[in-house]
């Protein structure tokens, strides 16, 4: 009897097991086959097609315009501002008088000086005459002219104190905002007023040291700055570094631009270009259609497939950048269609439908110029 119960309940037992299995088994299998029948979606993108441009040789990179002469002038002696020559921000001319400190004391001085001279030297047109006749030494009108070369000295000396006191441009500039008011006790050394000059204005930036031999002195080059968005500045290489620094590998370079209406100012920043030769035909593509890995870089070529697109990766080896367009030097042909967004979407043989829509279509401008906000 007891047999038969277990005999049972193994049956029951294994009829449930199985129904439970199968009912997973049935399904999986209704499960894979959704999956595999379901229809794959389609993805918007935007094409391009594989362009050849003619590429002008050239070298980016970026600067800073320094003056060719600027300077902060500080007092050399010490006294009362006595009176200020020049408003901020006016154009000077060298040698022109800036400041007068209190001469006062030292003009007194200098008559006392003078004075000294005079008499010195009317001692010693009497004493010459009396050396022939042997009244008196030679040693003596020797003397005399001593003191005539003490009296000089003595009123050189002041005459530079008097001048030192009187601040002058030392060169052709523009002034900036002073420092001082009148009346105020000014010390040796305090900064009285910058002066910089602006024509012409020297540029200075760097080259990596692999492009040192396509850079000489005399060389014509461009700049670009961000206050004048639609205006190209022309200058020359005068100067180029004799050492290359360690720690970046690079060497500064000093260039020449003519600055006649001052547009533009020390301390502004420039995007230079400098020509490398004659220009060449290239390949190219716009960069947003490039899927940049450590492994190489992808494309994605468009195929019709009947009445239907699809997409196949394109291994590619890619050249120079410029501006919104990079160079394609092998993998892709003049003609082939590429997605140029919605990479991210995308894999091998997806399909695929082109978005036309213009505003949504990535930029292909070699010398793009964004706004700034």
């Amino acid at each position: 009897m007891l047999a038969k119960r277990m005999t049972i309940m193994l049956v029951v037992t294994g009829v449930v097991l199985g129904l439970i299995f199968g009912y997973k088994a049935v399904g999986n299998y209704f499960m894979n086959q959704y999956f595999d029948n379901m229809p794959v979606p389609t993805i918007s993108i935007t094409e391009n097609v594989v362009t050849e441009q003619e590429w002008s040789r050239s070298l980016t990179t970026i600067g800073t315009f320094k003056p060719k002469n600027g300077a902060i002038l500080t007092a050399q002696a010490t006294g009362i501002l006595h009176h200020i020559h020049f408003e901020n921000g006016q154009q000077v001319k060298r040698g022109e008088r800036l400041f007068s400190l209190d001469t006062e004391v030292d003009d007194a001085e200098r008559l006392r000086i003078a004075a000294v001279l005079e008499n010195a030297q009317r001692e010693l047109r009497r004493l010459e005459p009396l050396v022939d006749e042997q009244n008196v030494s030679q040693a003596d009108v020797e003397r005399a002219q001593n003191q005539v070369n003490q009296a000089q000295a003595a009123l050189a000396a002041q005459d530079a104190l008097i001048r030192q006191k009187t601040p002058r441009a030392p060169f052709d500039g523009v002034l900036g905002i002073r420092q001082v008011n009148i009346g105020q006790f000014i010390t040796a050394g305090t900064e009285l007023v910058s002066i910089v000059s602006f024509d012409p204005i020297f540029l200075q930036f760097t080259v990596v040291e692999k492009q040192l031999s396509n850079v000489y002195v005399g060389m014509q080059i461009t700049a670009a700055a961000d206050a004048y968005p639609n205006q190209i500045f022309n200058g020359q290489v005068v100067a180029i570094e004799p050492s290359v620094r360690e720690s970046t590998r690079t060497i500064e370079i000093q260039a020449e631009f003519p600055n006649a209406e001052h547009l533009l100012r020390p301390g502004m920043f420039a995007r230079v270009n400098l020509p490398l030769g004659e220009a060449r035909h290239v390949t190219v593509i716009p960069k947003t259609s490039v899927q940049f890995n450590p492994f190489g870089n992808l494309v994605y070529l468009i195929q019709a497939e009947g009445d239907s697109l699809k997409v196949t990766q394109r291994l590619i080896r890619t050249g120079q950048e410029q501006g919104d367009m990079i160079e394609v030097l092998d993998g892709l042909a003049v003609g082939d269609r590429i997605a140029s967004s919605g990479l991210l979407k995308l894999r091998n043989g997806s399909a695929v439908r082109i978005n036309t829509d213009p505003s949504v279509q990535p930029t292909t401008n070699l010398h793009p110029t964004p706004e700034n906000r």
